[in-house]
């Protein structure tokens, strides 16, 4: 039985499918589209249906490239009951896709683990593996363990930094203010040569996220009232996501002019911020990229050991083409050759950031 999918605009019906499907992400969630309207794209919410009956969600953003050509991308999606579901996604996007979209990308929410003998699907029906535009490659914690078992598999360095971070009174959890994470955002985003949205992007987002049944927060690790690290969340259903965040140094010194103690602000954040999900009944905590390459001259390489010591469960998330126009070759040679040129402009290198 054929696959229809039907558009909604209303966000609460929308997301309730979103957070209910076994498979799905946040990414999928109204909340996301609305950020990335701000950046001059388009998104459409469709329930997907079978014989009357609601299985699955697809939210697609459409990236308009050149006059006569855009892009309809679905970020982490489509949500689905079954991944069975899938090739018959693609007949289903092309009856409702317009002459003008040329190709279409999917990120199916099912994450494979990085490991010996793991095979990574070429295609679902007429869907090709191709570049993911969110990151492939990740680190994952299961958060059904109890605390004790989660504490216990940290690496003996992130527990010994956690109960640091604790005797010297280190205070992290849910935050409500948004300038301490911009602050520590940007000079995190500045010290590894990264680019970023616009301000508008991340305050859309973190609104939005909120209003119709998903949740986006702030996680911030204060130290004598200063943050120096922290992290924005998405979160959908049993699933948390860590998308932005860093850290600062703690400049300061004390009244003798020696400088402050390293707090290990930056082991309490991410700490706290596992706890935080457990509490609130979330199972996956996603914590958000890593290299697809390791290299230790590389910023990317301290963000995944940094992550490493927390989990060491490594998953894959690929990506898959559809394409709707004889143009699409084209187009993704031109895709791939804007992202190098935005890659050498802003870091002078041609390699991606993960």
């Amino acid at each position: 039985m054929r696959l229809n999918l039907v558009e909604t605009t209303d966000p609460r019906v929308y997301d309730d499918a979103v957070r209910t499907l076994p498979i799905t992400s946040a990414l999928q969630g109204w909340g996301y589209g609305e950020a990335r309207r701000q950046l001059g794209q388009t998104p459409a919410r469709y329930l997907i249906q079978q014989g009357g009956r609601t299985v699955g969600a697809l939210q697609l953003i459409r990236k308009r490239l050149v006059p006569g050509f855009s892009t309809l991308y679905a970020p982490r999606g489509p949500a689905l009951e079954s991944l069975d579901l899938l090739p018959d996604v693609a007949d289903a996007v092309k009856r409702i896709a317009r002459p003008t979209d040329a190709l279409l990308k999917i990120e199916p929410p099912v994450p494979f683990l990085a490991a010996e003998g793991v095979t990574l699907p070429e295609g679902y029906g007429p869907f090709r593996r191709a570049d993911t535009e969110q990151p492939e490659h990740t680190i994952v914690a299961d958060l059904t363990r109890s605390e004790d078992e989660l504490f216990a598999d940290l690496h003996s360095m992130a527990r010994r930094n956690v109960r640091t971070a604790q005797k010297l009174g280190v205070v992290a959890g849910r935050d409500d203010d948004f300038d301490a994470f911009w602050e520590i955002f940007t000079a995190t985003n500045e010290r590894a040569k990264l680019g970023a949205f616009p301000r508008a992007y991340y305050e859309t987002m973190l609104r939005e996220g909120n209003a119709h049944g998903g949740e986006a927060y702030i996680v911030l690790s204060r130290y004598q009232g200063r943050a120096l690290a922290g992290g924005f969340f998405l979160a959908m259903g049993k699933g948390t996501y860590y998308l932005f965040g860093g850290s600062v140094r703690d400049d300061r010194v004390n009244e003798d002019g020696s400088p402050l103690k390293d707090a290990k602000a930056p082991d309490a954040f991410y700490w706290n911020a596992m706890l935080d999900a457990k509490q609130r009944g979330y199972e996956l905590f996603d914590f958000w990229g890593i290299p697809r390459v390791l290299d230790e001259s590389k910023h990317s390489y301290g963000v995944f050991k940094m992550k490493l010591k927390f989990s060491e469960q490594r998953v894959w998330y690929p990506a898959y083409d559809l394409n709707l126009n004889p143009a699409a070759p084209a187009i993704v040679r031109a895709l791939r050759w804007r992202k190098t040129q935005n890659n050498l402009r802003k870091r002078g290198s041609a390699d991606d950031v993960l």
